[in-house]
Order: C-alpha cells, then structure tokens, then sequence
C-alpha cells in the first residue's frame, strides 16, 4: 500500500463516512445498517458489550471484511478491491497485535516497514521512543509483556504516519503508567489532526478522553453524539455516601425532590440523584447537622448511559 500523503487536503472530507452498512456472517447479523462519521482531529470512542459488531467494524474499515450492504469510504474515496489506495492512511490494529516472537521488536518494525513500502526506517527509534519501547526494542518479542506487545502495536501504526488511526482494546494489558502514556501519545495525534477511533468495552480506558462517542448494540448504533451531548443525556449516576447519621440521612432525603437514598447490606448509603439536586441534598445534610465523611461517584454519566443503552456493565 502507498504511503500517507499530505494531511492538508484531508481536513475538508471526513476520514470515516460510513452509510448503511451491513455484514451477515450466515444467519448472524453482525453490522445492520450502520451510519458513522469521523472527521479530522475527532477522537471518538467506540463503544458496546461483547458481540456488539465493534470488531466487525474495525475490519470493514480495514478492508479486511467485505460488506454486504451500504457504502464506506476514507477521505472522500470509497474502498473497493480495485483501489485500496484510501487504506495507506489508515493505521492501528484489530485485537491483539501480532508479531514474530523470534525477532526483536525493532527487528518486528524494521520487517514492517519494508513490507510497506515506506521509507521510515529512519523514523524507527522515535516511533519506540514515542511508544516507551526503546530500552526494550533490541529484547525479542517473545519475551514481551501484553502491555508491551499493545505499545509495539501502536508503534507498528505510527510508522505509516497514519491520518486515521483505529485501534482495539490499545490500553489492554497497560499498568497505570502505560495507560497515561498512551493517553497522552493518542491526544497528542488528535490534536495534530490524525482521526482516532478508539474500541473497547471498558468505559474506564475512554472516560475523559473522548470528544464523542458511538454505541454500538446488537450490530446497530444505539446512539452516537458528542461527549457534552452524552452528559447531557444519561440516566443520574449513583454515589456512595457516608455520614455521622446515615438513619437520619435516609429520612431526610424523603422531602427532597430528585433524590432518592438506600441503606447498603455492607453499610453506607447509595443515592441516585442528578448533580443539582445531589447539591441541594449535600447542603440540606449540612444544614441538619449531619456530617458528611464520604461522597463518591459509584458511576460516570458514560458509565450509566452505557448501561441503560445496552443493558451490560460497563466491564462487559
């Protein structure tokens, strides 16, 4: 596949224009009907329990699954067989990365690029610098951790220097740091104007990160919008509570409009409230005398809209 080319023209045209699309795999309906959108610069989440169609997708956007129906195109162009030219933009990885345990992950990257056809050889050792590889890249893979063969993964996607970058489950297998790190490597493509999709199904890793979200059930979107919009619209989260008087903390919620407040088998309290009227109750409690020794966030508005959408954890 050619290399990327210049960003310039592509900022006018959506990295990702997708309309209709569909897959059946026999009698399974995997994708039915999608509509999806990123443009240049978005970092959107893709998001839904296992056997939602979340991989399928990445692997139509791929090229590597031929659709049945409806119409996907890259920068304006469509992807067909005939002309996979809109692909040599495209970086990242669907599941687990794979490369030769044998070979080093420099040697695994060196490989990659001569298979591509590009000319980033000179760009390696950055890209393993980028990634928090370089004291590990002359190490065979074999002996790599999940969380280093998903950096090295990252690393195979930035050789490319990709405007659109999809990436599976990229924070699986990462201790905190290596998910910070990734964090920020993500937002930093982002703001040069790389298109990034994102999937998992474990809210945590997209929490915050995100400027728009796509939901996908049953191999159909059950919502898609921006992550203000999503705020906006989810369910009231839950919040862990503990005070001086949880007795007289639960009685005098009773009053109190939008809130609603339940002894814990374990002890504390759960309230199920929205952040205004979760305000009012705080202040009421404080204007009682009962002390308030903590109040946690037990899930993120992502977490219950993610929840009320699917009908799954947000772990699942």
């Amino acid at each position: 596949m050619p290399p990327s080319g210049s960003a310039a023209p592509l900022a006018t045209v959506p990295a990702v224009r997708i309309t209709g699309l569909g897959k059946r795999f026999g009698t399974t309906v995997a994708l039915d009907g999608i509509d999806l959108e990123v443009r240049a610069g978005e970092l959107r989440g893709l998001l839904g329990p296992h056997g939602a169609g979340k991989t399928t997708l990445l692997r139509a956007l791929f090229g590597l699954i031929r659709p049945d129906a409806g119409s996907l195109e890259l920068f304006g162009r469509p992807v067909t067989q005939a002309d996979p030219a809109p692909l040599g933009r495209v970086g990242g990885f669907v599941e687990d990365p794979s490369f030769y345990p044998y070979l080093t992950g420099r040697e695994n990257l060196k490989l990659l690029v001569e298979l591509d056809g590009s000319h980033a050889s000179n760009r390696i050792d950055e890209i393993l610098e980028r990634v928090d590889l370089t004291a590990r890249a002359d190490h065979r893979v074999g002996g790599y951790s999940t969380g280093m063969r998903q950096r090295l993964g990252i690393a195979a996607a930035l050789i490319r220097e990709p405007r659109l970058l999809l990436l599976d489950e990229p924070t699986s297998g990462l201790d905190p740091a290596g998910t910070r790190a990734v964090t920020a490597l993500v937002r930093e493509l982002s703001a040069a104007g790389v298109a990034v999709l994102l999937c998992s199904h474990h809210i945590g890793d997209l929490e915050a990160l995100c400027d728009a979200y796509t939901v996908l059930r049953d191999g159909q979107i059950v919502w898609d919008g921006t992550a203000a919009e999503l705020r906006e619209q989810a369910p009231p989260s839950d919040y862990a509570l503990s005070t001086s008087d949880d007795v007289a903390a639960v009685q005098l919620a009773g009053p109190q409009p939008g809130v609603q407040v339940e002894p814990e088998p374990e002890g504390g309290l759960v309230v199920h409230a929205a952040p205004t009227d979760l305000d009012r109750y705080v202040i009421a409690l404080g204007r009682a005398d009962i002390a308030v020794r903590r109040l946690e966030q037990r899930s993120s508005p992502l977490e219950t809209m993610f929840f009320a959408l699917t009908g799954h954890p947000s772990s699942d």
